[in-house]
């Protein structure tokens, strides 16, 4: 990875957040809430950079067609992230092969 691509991931977040920022406050906070969520969980697929910004894109079709945030993902957001991954392994997936191989075994 060089610098440039440093700088573009940087731009490209950077406009990320502009439209986190853009939304209503409730939609705000229900997006910060799943981004911890899915920093925390850590699905590998994360990093491609594509599963954000279509929460985002979500929610400005929610905020157009003028529903509330809740009646979008609904009560559960750990359960609405949960089934967003749910087909995409996890670092915690990994972890969990590599600690149930035997030891000495090549991974």
């Amino acid at each position: 990875m060089g610098i440039q691509d440093i700088i573009e991931g940087k731009k490209q977040w950077r406009a990320h957040m502009a439209r986190v920022k853009a939304l209503p406050p409730d939609y705000q906070i229900v997006y910060k809430e799943m981004q911890r969520y899915l920093f925390k969980v850590g699905p590998i697929s994360l990093s491609d950079g594509s599963l954000l910004p279509g929460i985002v894109d979500f929610f400005e079709e929610g905020i157009a067609s003028g529903k509330g945030v809740l009646e979008l993902i609904g009560a559960d957001v750990a359960a609405f992230c949960d089934d967003l991954v749910s087909d995409s392994p996890t670092y915690a997936d990994v972890y969990q092969a590599s600690i149930r191989s035997e030891p000495g075994d090549e991974k």
